[in-house]
Order: C-alpha cells, then structure tokens, then sequence
C-alpha cells in the first residue's frame, strides 16, 4: 500500500496502435485562417474576442467562417470571464481572444482564475510583429513569459507552419489531465503568411512531449481504501471539484449508496452530491454547514477525492481531521502533502478510481460498515444548527438571505447560476441548492469580483435554452458592468439579481467581526444613504437608470411585499433583466469560520 511521501507505480492507459494521418489543405492559406480552421476542427463553436492592431487579421479570419460564432465583449476581462462561464457550465475549453499589449494583459486575472479553479481555457493573442519583439514597440508585452507562472503552458509562435500543430497540443494540454488555462501568442507576421498547413487529424494524432499521461490507479492501491471504510466507525467523503472535472457524478453517486459514508462537498464540488439526500452534508469550510465541518472535523476516516485542502476548506490545517486516516485521490500529483500530509496517497483520474472502487465492492463480498451511531450524531447537529440557518423575518425590508431563498423556490432550483465574489457569493449556495453538477459558475479560488455577469453570459451563450442568472453585489456588479452592452446587442438573455447593500459587504463583515466596524474605504453610497433601504433617493449609483442605457429592462425593489412578483417578472420577461434589490448592509453570512481557527471554532452567531 502507499505511504505518505512515497510515490506509486501507475499504468498508463493504452494509446491508439496507429496515430490518424494528418490532414493537408488542398490549397495555401493565410496564418490566421489556419487558426480559425484549427478551431473548427477542434468543434469550437463560440470565440469571445476584442481586436486591436495586432489581431486584426484573426479578426478578419473570423468573419469568413460561419462556423463559429464571435462575440465582442466591451473588456477583454469581460471576454476571458465569458469564456471561463462557457468552460464551467459545458466542462468543454472556452476560447478568448485579444490584441497585444493591454489587450493581452486584461485577459491576465482572467487566466490566473482559471489557473486556480482547474478551468479549461485557450486564451489566443496578438503580437507585434518579431522584427519588433524586445524592441518596446507599440502595445508589445512579453506575454509569454508574464503569463507562464498561470498558466499550464503559453505558447509564443515563431514559424508559421507550426500553428495548427501548436493549436492542437494547446487544446489538448487544457483538456488533459487536470484542465487548467493556455497561452497562444501569435506575432502578425505569422498571421500574414502564406503556406500550405498539415492539420492534426485529431486530438489523439497529438504528441506532447513532457505531457504526463493520466494516472490510473490499480486495484492493488484501491483495496485497501475498501479495508479502512470497512473498519471506520466516523468515516467522511469530502469531494470536490475534481468530480465535476471529470464527469464523475453518476460514480461518486453509486460509491455513497454502495458505502453508506456521508459526504460534505467544497463549493468547486456543488452539484456533484443531492443535497437533499439524508448522506449529505452539503457543503463545508468557512461559511459551510456546522454539521459538515464538524463531521468532518471529528472524522476517523476522510475519503478526500478530487480536492486540494485550500485553506477556505481546512482553516487551522493543524487542527483539520486531526484524528483521521486519511486517503487522497487526486489527478495532480503535485496536490499530495502539498497543504496536509496524508496517510494514502494516490494519483489517479478520479472517475476511473470511483469505478473500480464500485466494482470492487460489488466483486469481493464488501460489507457496509454499520454507521448508525455516526448518522445520530450527525443528525443531532443538523437539528442543533439546521441549515440553511433562520433569519429574521419580522421586517418589512427585504434581507439577502430571502431574495435568494425566494429564486430558488420561483426557478425550482432548475437554472445554471453564477455570482461574483463577496456576501452573495456565499449566500447563494446556501439558500439556492445545487443537486446537479455545473450549475455553479463562481471564482472560488482567485475570488475575482466583476466575474458574475460575463461568466453568466457564457453559459447562457452555451445554453441558450436554460434559465441563466447572475446574482451579484453592487460593488462586484460595477467591475464588468459594461458587459451588459454585449449581453443587449448579442441578445443573451441573461438576468441579474444585485443584492444591494451600498457596502463591499464581506469587507465590512470583517470590520464588524474584527476591526470594531471601523470602516476602510468600504462604503459604496452616499453618506446620508448608510443604513437605510428607506432613503433610496441617495442611493448612488443608480443601477435601473443605467441599465436602460444599456438597453436592458430594469426595476428596483425595497420592501418584501414586492419581491416575489418582480422576482416572477424577472424570469418570464424576454431579454436581459436587472432586478435591483436593496437590502441592509447590517447582514453577516453565518456559519463563519474565522481565518486560522478550526471548524470547532465556527462562529453561530
């Protein structure tokens, strides 16, 4: 069996006997022809891009195909974040597209939050001409070289004849192993130039050299994770989101049943587990359920699959599962002991190691440890701190709890949701239940504010045929505000929820808790406007007025009697819709575990 900071022995899994011969254009073509004829063969059906000098000629490539669809953005931040909302609702790599320069380096926060959340992205960039590179030349950056701390591999394009080789590997390096983000830096000569290209028959026709193949754990290294849970009395899943990287749901699923062990998701893992199911626990960390973090906490045995211990998850690592064995399946080798040293690493795909799990199970007479005292005590939390938690209802003001816990009751949980980044954020999982996978598109590792509405339209772009909803705070919504431009002229029916508090709400969450509500630049409104959703006439900015400016349907709500009805109008309407909703800045996300202190320490109240 392995043991802590001893590698294993994998199997690779079989290569095709005879790689496809490539494919040869019949006639030449023009670099950036080639690029967009390498996207088409890949199945790229949609390219979020914004031109400028030195992608103009991509730009002109794109409009002589009527196979993918090009979408202008307003921000080439609101294209990379359209892009990485296409990737998570889809689990295919969403492309974008930018010009040299600050073209380039707008698309930098949008790669490095790709590169944290494991999300399949091909970022595809202008560059000067080569005679100029190093010669500080108009809009020129080393792109290559910024981005390769973010990146799983940038690529800067010399020769021209290598582009749909180097287009195909960047597609298979985001898509391989544990996804992540790519760079194509592309000079405009190579764009310019004329020559007859070879075209990679497929993926599988695709050589990359240092490209690790995906590991597969064996039986023999599986077996004894079925000898612990056998004799575990408090055993604990805690999945994440490498069940969803891998379409491994339907597996994670059967593996509960077969094994009877409760399972606490991260966020990146919402979806992958019914919430509703009497073995859940939802989901853990610094604003999860006290039952999950406690459960966990207090486990003698954590299953931890397809997860990295980031520090939202573990809190005081030296306090997290103190007392557990515990078994680490991951994809990444490099995520081994990286945050806690663990009894049973493994590297291996997490599908396959689930399916051989469930067949094992079934093949060797495996017997479901009795947990029913574990279930009791569990249960018994559940009771003590139920969750979501209450709030106060006894107001004739709207609370951000409520105006979340309503869509989830109007949509029936049945919509693909994105957030930006701060109270909201943490609210929606908690009053708006995931039971599918996907259906979660949220920065969680980067915690990127301005990602909810353009990741949003990504989706929605995806599936224009399913319910897509932005819910956002002011301060977040303002950052990528000027996609709603696009939203308008490109016609993605996206809708927006913004739980307006007039404040950076997590900010100031840690103010109250820790600072004595000293505020530090944490005020959003007028000063005459703090503290009262009554005196909308100071509420600056005016987020109804601007989005009609933007074309986009609008209305602000105050009082609870008006929000089920606007909530109801928001979702029949046809074409994009903002709903305005004013709340109290006074509301703490709870439970809440301070930074440094262990799940025991979670705060209540």
């Amino acid at each position: 069996m392995p043991k802590a900071n001893q590698p294993t022995t994998k199997k690779a899994k079989p290569s095709a006997k005879t790689a496809p011969a490539p494919v040869k254009a019949a006639a030449t073509m023009r670099g950036c022809d080639v690029v967009v004829r390498s996207l088409e063969l890949l199945g790229v059906d949609t390219v979020f891009a914004y031109p400028g000098g030195a992608s103009m000629e991509l730009h002109q490539a794109l409009t002589r195909t009527n196979k993918i669809r090009t979408i202008l953005p307003r921000h080439e931040q609101g294209g990379g974040f359209m892009a990485h909302g296409y990737a998570r609702a889809t689990g295919k790599p969403g492309v974008c597209m930018a010009t040299s320069g600050p073209g380039a380096t707008n698309l930098v926060t949008c790669i490095a939050d790709a590169y944290m959340d494991s999300i399949p992205l091909v970022c595809i960039t202008g560059q000067v001409y080569q005679q100029l590179i190093g010669k500080a030349a108009f809009q020129e950056t080393d792109f290559y070289g910024m981005t390769l701390p973010i990146v799983k591999h940038s690529f800067l394009v010399l020769d021209p004849k290598e582009l749909p080789m180097l287009i195909f590997k960047a597609f298979k390096i985001a898509t391989s192993g544990r996804p992540g983000p790519v760079v194509i830096d592309i000079p405009k000569d190579v764009q310019q130039h004329h020559f007859v290209p070879d075209f990679p028959a497929n993926l599988d026709a695709v050589d990359v050299p240092g490209l690790n193949p995906i590991p597969y754990a064996t039986d023999a290294e599986l077996e004894p994770v079925l000898e612990l849970i056998a004799k575990a009395k408090q055993p604990v899943l805690y999945v994440g989101g490498g069940i969803i990287s891998s379409d491994a749901t339907d597996e994670l699923r059967e593996f509960a049943k077969l094994t009877g062990v409760p399972v606490a998701s991260t966020l990146m893992g919402l979806g992958a587990f019914d919430p509703a199911h009497p073995q859940s626990l939802y989901w853990f960390g610094m604003h999860g359920t006290v039952a999950g973090n406690w459960a966990v906490c207090k486990s003698d045995l954590l299953l931890a699959f397809g997860v990295r211990f980031d520090d939202r998850i573990t809190g005081a690592i030296e306090k997290f599962a103190p007392d557990a064995t515990i078994v680490h399946i991951d994809i990444d080798r490099s995520e081994h002991h990286k945050n806690k040293v663990v009894q049973y690493p493994i590297e291996s795909d997490i599908a396959h190691a689930l399916r051989r799990l469930n067949a094992l199970i079934k093949a060797k007479g495996f017997k479901k440890p009795d947990l029913s005292a574990w279930f009791t005590t569990i249960n018994g939390w559940k009771k003590e701190h139920p969750y979501p938690f209450a709030y106060e209802r006894n107001t004739s003001h709207i609370l951000p709890q409520e105006a979340i816990e309503v869509l989830y009751r109007e949509t029936k949980g049945d919509a693909i949701i994105a957030t930006g980044v701060g109270q909201h954020q943490m609210w929606t999982p908690q009053y708006f239940h995931f039971g599918k996978p996907r259906t979660f598109v949220s920065s969680l590792g980067a915690g990127t504010m301005g990602f909810g509405l353009p990741a949003a339209m990504g989706a929605k772009v995806a599936f224009p045929g399913k319910q897509v909803i932005d819910i956002d705070g002011d301060g977040s919504f303002l950052m990528n505000i000027q996609e709603m431009a696009c939203a308008v002229i490109e016609k993605i029916d996206v809708k927006v929820i913004i739980i307006n508090n007039q404040h950076l709400g997590m900010v100031t969450q840690w103010e109250d808790r820790f600072y004595d509500s000293s505020r530090g630049n944490t005020i959003l409104c007028a000063p005459d406007n703090i503290g009262s959703p009554d005196n909308l006439g100071a509420l600056y900015p005016d987020f109804v007025t601007i989005s009609k400016g933007f074309g986009f349907k609008a209305r602000r709500v105050s009082k609870r009697s008006e929000l089920t009805e606007a909530i109801r109008e928001m979702l029949a309407h046809d074409g994009p819709y903002l709903l305005d909703i004013i709340v109290p800045h006074t509301e703490h996300v709870l439970p809440f575990i301070p930074q440094k202190k262990s799940a025991m320490e979670i705060l209540t109240k």
